[in-house]
């Protein structure tokens, strides 16, 4: 007698995923709050090296995945590239935990944190496109809710991570908190890595043809073999700015060649849909650059020219470390999330639904409006520390664009690039990402420091006039979005008639 094979509702599909994303969060953004300040406080960094070390480190995370979705499309299967990076990043947090002040074997857990995002990152985000494909306005919605369910495990590893470091350091010394942190991040994945096991059956139905197969033990082999290889080339390239910068440029030019022969070789409704995703994704890589600036000069604007306490008419109601300044990012974004998230479903059950490159130029707009917040900071500075509000309120506007913007990146491709390309065009648009994250880092050393300015009111207007600055580049990203509403139109017509 034939058991029955259970099915499940997208519902129940989506949140697996999303369970396990929120996990891998934990740990990512439990140690991107420190991992700057851990080079500048605790390895001596300079801040433009600081920058650029995370910076490129941020690029290649985000350029891995090219070649994460191509495995997960064609050798191992999406579903076992999902676990097999989780299980990766567990040991690379697991390793930055291991107490050190050697910039290389640091570097070699950032490269072993590279290999396990690339297989874990793209495989994640398109199995949410499967679940929901052909349906745009659930797509928008889903990866909006995916969007906000990120963040509840960065939010809480935001304000975990920098506690843990600051008590463990102040019981023990020795700088023992920063590796105890760290550590944190690593327990995470292994939760999360249970989590997704004890669910597994709720993605029976989804995935890529090799998940399908039996596991290949020879194709593992390779892909861990490859693996080894990457780490050793992420190392050298954290260890040697001229490397990074030169990969980065050039995984740049790769990438626009790409799509210059799809989109050339493509029948016309495929064209069209290509270069829409493709004007976005510019786009997308010009929201980056500002978004950087969380973990790079915004964290130590933090750092250097913020009042940590929050009061209300004269009553004192807490205080934040700097470092813990960054969870207001996803605590806006869980906000602000499900708002939006109802607001696409009903305008597209209305038939009023704001075209996606329409959300973007709002997007930039609202981002501008949060950097000059940031530039007139020093208008409610005492003794060059501005006052934590003022954080609230720019990360405010700044979190919102970023929905707008970076939310629905993944939602261009999953809309406009046909399902037969989706996880290399997944990986495409995380190569995107990771040159403009490079590029942010770039921007935010307008805003270095020298080792030995340590007064706040010298070091407050550095970093106002850059934010100042960005916010200026982001009403010219405005207007150039703008500007390209009409094409755009004309690109999703032809796509959906040829679709």
């Amino acid at each position: 007698m034939n058991t029955p094979v259970p099915t499940y509702t997208q519902t129940r599909s989506f949140a697996t995923i999303a369970l396990i994303e929120l996990w891998e969060r934990f740990g990512y953004y439990g140690m991107q709050a420190l991992i700057v300040y851990f080079m500048v406080q605790r390895l001596g960094f300079e801040d433009s090296r600081a920058n650029l070390v995370w910076s490129a480190f941020s690029a290649l995370v985000y350029v891995s995945p090219a070649i994460g979705g191509w495995i997960g499309d064609k050798v191992l299967g999406t579903k076992r590239c999902m676990l097999l990076g989780a299980l990766i990043l567990a040991i690379g947090y697991g390793l930055l935990a291991v107490p050190s002040e050697n910039t290389w074997q640091i570097f070699s857990a950032l490269g072993v944190i590279v290999v396990g995002n690339g297989l874990f990152k793209p495989n994640t985000a398109n199995l949410v496109r499967k679940i929901y494909e052909g349906d745009d306005s659930k797509i928008d919605s889903a990866f909006t809710i995916y969007y906000m369910s990120v963040n509840v495990g960065s939010t809480v590893s935001m304000l975990a991570t920098p506690w843990v470091k600051d008590y463990v350091n102040a019981q023990y010394g020795s700088g023992l908190g920063w590796h105890m942190a760290f550590a944190v991040c690593s327990v995470g994945l292994v939760v999360g890595l249970f989590t997704v096991l004890s669910m597994r059956q709720t993605l029976n139905a989804v995935g890529s043809r090799p998940d399908e197969l039996p596991l290949d033990v020879g194709k593992l082999a390779m892909v861990l073999g490859g693996g080894l290889v990457a780490i050793v080339g992420a190392t050298v390239i954290l260890q040697y700015q001229s490397v990074a910068r030169a990969f980065v440029y050039v995984a740049g030019f790769v990438v626009l060649g790409i799509f210059a022969h799809l989109i050339r070789g493509s029948a016309a409704g495929e064209r069209a849909g290509l270069t829409a995703a493709l004007i976005l994704m510019l786009q997308t890589v010009f929201f980056f650059i500002f978004y950087q600036q969380m973990s790079t000069s915004l964290s130590l604007f933090a750092l250097r020219n913020v009042n940590g306490d929050f009061s209300l008419f004269g009553a004192h109601l807490w205080t934040w470390a700097p470092a813990q300044f960054q969870a207001l990012n996803p605590i806006w974004i869980m906000l602000l999330s499900p708002v939006l998230a109802w607001a696409y479903a009903k305008a597209g059950s209305k038939g009023k639904d704001l075209s996606l490159a329409g959300k973007f130029a709002l997007g930039f707009s609202i981002v501008a409006i949060g950097f000059f917040i940031y530039g007139i900071a020093g208008q409610f500075a005492v003794g060059g520390k501005t006052s934590a509000w003022v954080m609230i309120a720019g990360y405010g506007f700044y979190s919102l664009g970023e929905l707008l913007v970076g939310g629905l990146g993944l939602a261009v491709m999953a809309r406009y690039v046909p399902a037969r390309m989706g996880g290399f065009m997944m990986g495409a648009y995380f190569v995107a990402v990771g040159i403009s994250q490079y590029l942010g880092g770039v921007v935010a050393n307008f805003a270095s420091v020298p080792k030995d300015v340590v007064d706040p009111e010298l070091t407050l207007p550095i970093y106002t006039n850059l934010f100042t600055k960005l916010g200026f580049g982001a009403v010219l990203c405005t207007l150039i979005a703008l500007a390209a509403l009409p094409m755009m139109r004309r690109l999703t017509a032809t796509y959906q008639a040829n679709g």
